[in-house]
């Protein structure tokens, strides 16, 4: 398997895991949108740093030397799930999941565009279409899923969609902060590690002030160390290696995988009903990772040219 095929499904098995985060978190309904985003991206982020303590020692000059690149990174980091979660929380699991990640990938493409000059490719662009409009068939077919009572307020959705796509755009920043750190030699483990690590320590605060109810029952702190450890710590190792491998843009586009899982999850565990054009959405979303997903073919012609 090559290095941008090998990186695909790295990206598709982080999102798998991703995927998870919005059933588990129904089992822990007293615990606030804040602190659900807190423990997980904040404890998760500080293990990340442990676990790459060695790399970033070794690569600190290099990480040093762009310290705004990593500040930018960690920034975003560190808005992303207090954004995510809440958006969820207001608008809804499906319409807070499909607007913050299917936004992803159209914010990562401008940024690249932006920051690096980088060619849109008409795959590329096919494959976010096919990946965005099926996510939004996920997005229609979940209206029957159980909703707050926050959103019988007449602003909770909107301000739920505008969380959404704050959301959508931290994650395409992070990622392409990640990103542009390995791409100038900083080693995927450094790199996540730094920015993650960073991160994790401006969401000290918010955890420290909305965490109580994650110890008033075990079931509570079960979910908080379920989030820190499997979705936010064990999937960013794996989209760290996905990233070292692929482009941002290409990365968020695959994480669209991550709407398929919560909705087939809703189905399967919290027993929510899937209609037809759900499933759809879904065949459509799959579909798309198959577009985006890079090439053996044209890797191998690359390195053969090369030579």
């Amino acid at each position: 398997m090559n290095g941008p095929l090998l990186g695909a499904v790295f990206v598709v098995a982080a999102s798998t895991l991703w995927g998870t985060t919005g059933t588990v978190a129904t089992f822990a309904p007293s615990v606030s949108p804040l602190a659900i985003g807190a423990v997980a991206m904040g404890v998760g982020g500080l293990l990340q740093a442990l676990y790459a303590l060695q790399p970033i020692a070794s690569h600190w000059v290099s990480l040093r030397c762009r310290w705004l690149l990593v500040s930018l990174g960690a920034a975003a980091v560190a808005v992303y799930p207090l954004a995510f979660y809440s958006s969820m929380h207001l608008s809804g699991v499906a319409l807070g999941t499909v607007v913050s990640i299917g936004s992803a990938p159209l914010a990562s493409a401008v940024i690249e565009r932006l920051a690096d000059s980088k060619e849109l490719t008409r795959r590329w662009m096919l494959g976010a279409l096919i990946g965005v409009a099926g996510a939004g068939l996920l997005c229609f077919a979940g209206n029957s899923a159980q909703r707050p009572g926050a959103l019988a307020e007449s602003w909770a959705v909107p301000v739920g969609i505008a969380l959404g796509l704050v959301a959508g755009l931290t994650y395409a920043l992070y990622s392409w902060a990640a990103h542009r750190l390995i791409s100038v030699g900083v080693s995927s483990r450094a790199s996540m590690g730094a920015v993650f690590g960073l991160g994790g320590v401006l969401l000290m605060p918010v955890l420290a002030v909305t965490g109580r109810p994650l110890l008033e029952s075990w079931s509570n702190f079960t979910v908080g160390a379920y989030m820190a450890l499997v979705p936010m710590f064990a999937g960013y190792v794996l989209f760290g290696w996905g990233l070292a491998r692929v482009r941002a843009s290409t990365a968020t586009g695959l994480s669209l995988m991550e709407t398929v899982v919560a909705a087939v999850l809703a189905v399967v565990v919290v027993g929510e009903r899937l209609p037809v054009l759900g499933w759809l959405g879904v065949a459509m979303v799959l579909a798309s990772l198959f577009v985006l997903a890079p090439r053996r073919v044209r890797t191998e012609a690359r390195s053969t040219a090369a030579r």
